[in-house]
């Protein structure tokens, strides 16, 4: 027989414990992690966010209104009451490492660039035509 080393796939697997972003509804744009599965299109999430806008309470989503993230609160049981997975929450710090993800950063700029005033917008206009003109001016321009 050869030798064959198999390797665990790095899939985000609906699993207990797992942290997603919920895309529709109430609560859009925030964090909840999966404490029970109730079959295979539904889950039990909750969100104990340590920031109080960003709070998710206990309720069923479908799965299609949830995108997975690779965060995985370990050790968190199966139904684990909303005491419980806010202590885990905020020990694994959920909320600072989702900070840091480039997914929570892109979404942040996208909403700063939504939010622009009209001069806001004519700054970032004259701003990006600087760079520009100095690059292709070889930093002259100094």
């Amino acid at each position: 027989m050869a030798d064959i080393d198999v390797k665990l796939a790095q899939w985000k697997l609906v699993e207990v414990g797992r942290v997603v972003l919920i895309r529709r509804g109430p609560f859009t744009g925030k964090l909840a992690t999966i404490v029970e599965i109730v079959d295979h299109k539904r889950v039990l999430v909750d969100g104990p966010s340590t920031e109080e806008a960003k709070i998710v309470p206990r309720h069923v989503l479908p799965l299609s209104h949830a995108t997975l993230t690779h965060f995985v609160i370990p050790k968190l049981p199966r139904a684990a009451g909303t005491g419980p997975v806010k202590k885990l929450w905020a020990q694994n710090e959920i909320d600072g490492k989702w900070a840091k993800s480039t997914i929570s950063q892109k979404t942040d700029n996208n909403n700063r660039r939504k939010n622009l005033t009209d001069f806001e917008r004519f700054k970032v206009l004259r701003l990006r035509k600087q760079v520009c003109y100095d690059i292709a001016s070889g930093g002259m321009n100094e």
